[in-house]
């Protein structure tokens, strides 16, 4: 006789702590900063992706505050009904022009974003070409379309080719920075190659845009490519700007077509607009606030040649996000548990995030961090390659 359902939920979550997969979720007790307090313990985060250090900024709280006040606190509906309001309206403008592009659409998140550009364009008979250390919204994206999804090794444009003499590939779809790795997508070779077949090239820049570029414009922009009606630019809110959200950039008749048939756009309420305002604020703020990119990247060379003497094992990252790979995910939960022991969060990434074989510790930076921040870091990482 089978399990009853409970039974079988527990043997599947004991088999999880087993394999050291197990995820726990913590509270934390203070604004998104580097000095938090964490389950009832102050700690040196290192593990956001507030890379500019905006989600905190006063100028963006008191842009929610009038907000809030002008607004209410929720949108009260979907775009298509009665939640596409004047502010709204007023960031998708601004991000057009930020990103150079006719027209941006507002989604409620990235994740909603990737599905409804995918399905929305590919479906049934179409040939979806993905890297294969994409984000999960991307892989999910394609198999909610049903179209046929190939995986080419990471950032391998040779196989890509190969893969695109043999199929009709109506999109390409590759992250700008990779999420777990921090390195960027071959842009400019994916660009021709997406051009040459004739088919959508689907860049998720999420971790890239606020982050470089001219005026933090993203990965695009780094490989100095211009906007062109068949690449679609995908960029989430909440990570360099500071507050939530996502929105997709584009030509007119791809924003159009996407109010009419991006399900997750259609059929979800819109973000409240005192967040939008708040959002207005933060885009000003990245763009014009080049220091903070310099403070960044001297942070993260700080931490990249600290990390190097103490003979870690980086990633080919230039960018916030610099893994640590430990290997085993039993080791990287070791290595985290290790860390706030000693007064730091840093987190475990573990299967299925990554592959097997490459559970790591995941180092964000951030520009509202000190040297001195990063120094306690590397002292402690010192003590933890001693304990090896």
């Amino acid at each position: 006789m089978s399990q009853h359902p409970p039974t079988h939920l527990r043997a599947q979550l004991d088999e999880l702590k087993a394999a050291h997969l197990y995820r726990h979720r913590r509270i934390r007790e203070t604004p998104q900063q580097p000095c938090t307090i964490v389950d009832g313990r102050p700690l040196l985060s290192f593990c956001s992706n507030d890379y500019l250090g905006l989600a905190n900024h006063p100028d963006v709280i008191a842009a929610f505050q009038r907000g809030a006040e002008r607004w209410g606190v929720g949108s009260g509906a979907a775009h298509l009904v009665t939640g596409h309001s004047a502010a709204h309206h007023a960031l998708e403008e601004a991000l057009a022009a930020f990103t150079g592009r006719p027209r941006a659409l507002l989604f409620s998140t990235g994740y909603m974003a990737n599905l409804g550009i995918i399905t929305a364009l590919v479906g049934r008979g179409d040939t979806l070409c993905q890297d294969r250390l994409n984000h999960a919204s991307l892989l999910d994206g394609a198999q909610l379309s049903r179209a046929t999804l190939c995986r080419y090794p990471h950032a391998n444009t040779a196989a890509l080719d190969r893969l695109l003499a043999d199929t009709k590939t109506r999109m390409i779809a590759t992250d700008g920075v990779f999420s777990m790795d921090g390195d960027l997508a071959p842009l400019s070779a994916l660009t021709q190659l997406a051009y040459q077949a004739s088919a959508w090239l689907l860049v998720d820049d999420a971790h890239g845009l606020g982050v470089i570029g001219r005026g933090g414009r993203g990965s695009l922009d780094h490989f100095g490519l211009t906007p062109d009606a068949t690449t679609i630019l995908m960029g989430t809110l909440g990570k360099s700007f500071g507050t939530f959200g996502a929105f997709v950039a584009g030509s007119e008749e791809l924003i159009e077509t996407l109010i009419q048939r991006a399900r997750s756009y259609i059929y979800t309420t819109a973000t409240p607009p005192a967040l939008v305002e708040a959002t207005c604020v933060s885009l000003r703020l990245a763009e014009r606030d080049d220091w903070r990119r310099e403070r960044l990247q001297a942070l993260i060379a700080r931490f990249r040649q600290g990390a190097s003497q103490l003979g870690l094992t980086l990633a080919d990252s230039l960018t916030p996000i610099q893994p640590i790979f430990a290997g085993t995910a039993e080791q990287a939960l070791r290595w985290s548990q290790t860390l706030e022991a000693a007064g730091i969060l840093v987190s475990a990434i573990r299967p299925p995030t990554v592959p097997a074989g490459t559970a790591r510790l995941r180092v964000t930076l951030s520009a509202a961090q000190t040297d001195a921040d990063v120094d306690r870091l590397l002292n402690a990482l010192s003590k933890l390659t001693t304990a090896i």
